[in-house]
C-alpha cells in the first residue's frame, strides 16, 4: 500500500531513455504548451493510455453482451464529455481510441488561461497561476496541471485581490475583442496598400566600372612626393597698368622643400665618402717611420759590391 504521506506515481517513464525522435517530439510539446519539464508530458501520456486500455476492454465485453459493460461505457463517455476531451453527445468507444496527448494538454489549467487571453504566453499563464492571480468560480487554483472541466471554462478569471485585476495593469493583456478589432484594422490597411497603384520607379543607372590603371603606368611614390612638393599655391601674376600685359614671374632662388632636402642629403653623402677615402689613404705613423728607416739602411747593390772588392 505504501506510506500514506507519499502518493503513488501517476505516470510511466519511457521504455528507452535515448530515442531521438521521441525526444524531439517531447521538446516541441514542451515549448508549445509552456511545460516545466517532460514529466508533465508523461502524465498526459499515462491518462491517454489508461483511457484507451479501458475502451478496448469495454469493447471486448460489450461484444459478449455484458450488461455491466454497457453501464461502464456510458460512464466513461460521460467522463470524457465532462473533461472536454470529447463532445457530450454522439460519441463512441472508438472516439476514445483516437485521443492524442495534445487533446489532454489543451485541457490543462495553464493552457486554458492562455487561450482565454488572460496572459500573453503560456509561460506567463503558468506564472500567474503559481502566484495565485487566477481563480475558478472565485476559488484560487495554483496548480498549472489541473484538468479544467467543461462547466468551469467560463468561470476562469483574475483574483479580486490581485493587482492584475486592475484593467490598467501593464502586465495584463488586452481583451479578445480589442485584439480582434486591431487585427481587422491591420487587415484593412494591408488591403488598402495592395489596392493602391504602384508608383513608377525610375530605373537605376548603371555606373561605369572604374578603369584599372596598369601597374607599369602607376607613378611611384617618390614621383608623387616630388609633385606634391613642387605644387605650391601661386599668387596671380601682376599686370602692367599701361600695356595690360602679364609680367613674367620673378625667379625665386628658393627650392621646394623636397628638392632642398634631397640636395642636403646628397652633400652629406659626398662628404661622408670623402672622409672615408682620406682615412683609407692615411697610414699609421709607426708604419711610415719603419718604412723610411728601412730605406735609409738599404744601399744600392753596386756600392756594396765595390766596398767588398776594396
Amino acid at each position: 500500500m505504501g506510506d500514506p504521506k507519499f502518493s503513488r506515481r501517476k505516470y510511466d517513464t519511457p521504455s528507452h531513455p535515448w530515442r531521438a525522435e521521441r525526444i524531439k517530439n517531447e521538446t516541441e510539446l514542451q515549448k508549445r504548451f509552456g511545460l516545466k519539464n517532460k514529466r508533465e508530458i508523461w502524465k498526459a501520456q499515462s491518462i491517454v493510455r489508461a483511457l484507451r486500455s479501458q475502451s478496448r476492454d469495454l469493447q471486448a465485453r460489450t461484444r459478449i453482451g455484458e450488461h455491466q459493460a454497457e453501464i461502464e461505457t456510458k460512464q466513461l463517455l460521460d467522463k470524457c464529455g465532462r473533461l472536454g476531451l470529447l463532445p457530450v453527445e454522439g460519441t463512441t468507444l472508438n472516439d476514445i481510441l483516437s485521443l492524442s496527448i495534445e487533446d489532454v494538454l489543451t485541457r490543462r489549467f495553464q493552457t486554458m488561461v492562455f487561450q482565454r487571453g488572460l496572459a500573453f504566453s503560456a509561460d506567463q499563464a503558468r506564472q500567474f497561476i503559481v502566484h495565485r492571480h487566477i481563480t475558478i468560480n472565485g476559488r484560487i487554483v495554483n496548480v498549472p496541471g489541473y484538468m479544467v472541466r467543461r462547466a468551469e471554462e467560463n468561470a476562469i478569471s483574475y483574483a479580486t485581490r490581485s493587482p492584475i485585476a486592475n484593467e490598467l495593469h501593464p502586465m495584463r493583456p488586452k481583451p479578445k475583442e480589442a485584439v480582434e478589432i486591431e487585427k481587422e484594422k491591420a487587415r484593412e490597411e494591408q488591403v488598402a496598400k495592395e489596392l493602391e497603384p504602384a508608383k513608377p520607379v525610375a530605373p537605376k543607372r548603371k555606373e561605369a566600372p572604374a578603369e584599372r590603371i596598369p601597374k607599369a603606368i602607376r607613378p611611384s611614390l617618390e614621383k608623387l612626393i616630388e609633385k606634391d612638393g613642387a605644387k605650391e599655391e601661386q599668387e596671380p601674376l601682376p599686370e602692367d597698368k599701361e600695356t595690360g600685359e602679364i609680367q613674367p614671374a620673378p625667379e625665386t632662388s628658393e627650392k621646394p622643400k623636397v628638392e632642398k632636402h634631397k640636395a642636403e642629403k646628397h652633400k652629406a653623402d659626398d662628404k661622408h665618402k670623402a672622409d672615408d677615402k682620406h682615412k683609407a689613404d692615411e697610414k699609421p705613423k709607426a708604419e711610415k717611420h719603419k718604412v723610411e728607416k728601412h730605406k735609409a739602411d738599404e744601399k744600392p747593390k753596386a756600392e756594396k759590391h765595390k766596398t767588398e772588392e776594396k
